[in-house]
């Protein structure tokens, strides 16, 4: 998720790393805050692994700042993650709205719908926080109010997100034709 993030920023635009750590806490620091001691590990990871270079800029006041930039083959790398994402960024909720998050550089319509299809099926299988042995309990046929307000807002939340999936998907599946 984190690798997937400082892709997708980057290929956005070459960034400072302070800003880099703002931009990913913003999209993803309510569920997981980006300490100093995961983000800056992970930009080397890829560093070496030829996906961004980092080049050393004059300080404005002080030390001097780095400024992290996409290479191609970090383009590269983002589009094939994009295209195919693990199946934890389709099932995780936090990992998808990072996929979801730079689906748009994925140029292909088609590439971008078979994500979606992807997410749908898995919104699709009939699942539940609680279960009666391997049966999926409903928010109907809980005592427990706690219990019944988790299931209540899942569902409220992945009927939000059926839709919007169903409605994306019949307009990408519009542009190709």
């Amino acid at each position: 998720m984190l690798e997937l993030a400082i892709l997708g920023f980057l290929y956005d635009a070459p960034l400072h790393g302070y800003v880099l750590r703002r931009h990913i806490a913003a999209l993803t620091g309510h569920v997981r805050p980006v300490a100093e001691s995961t983000l800056y590990p992970a930009i080397k990871r890829l560093e070496k692994a030829g996906l961004l270079v980092r080049a050393t800029e004059p300080g404005a006041v002080a030390a001097p700042r780095h400024v992290l930039t996409l290479t191609d083959a970090g383009g590269r790398e983002l589009m094939r993650r994009l295209a195919e994402p693990a199946q934890r960024e389709i099932t995780d909720e936090n990992h998808w709205f990072t996929l979801l998050a730079f689906l748009r550089h994925l140029a292909d319509p088609a590439a971008q719908a078979a994500v979606l299809r992807r997410r749908l099926a898995f919104l699709e299988e009939p699942a539940s926080f609680f279960y009666d042995g391997d049966r999926p309990l409903s928010a109907e046929e809980l005592d427990d109010p706690f219990r019944r307000g988790v299931l209540t807002i899942a569902r409220a939340t992945s009927r939000a997100e059926l839709a919007w999936l169903r409605d994306t998907l019949a307009s990408l599946d519009g542009v190709g034709r």
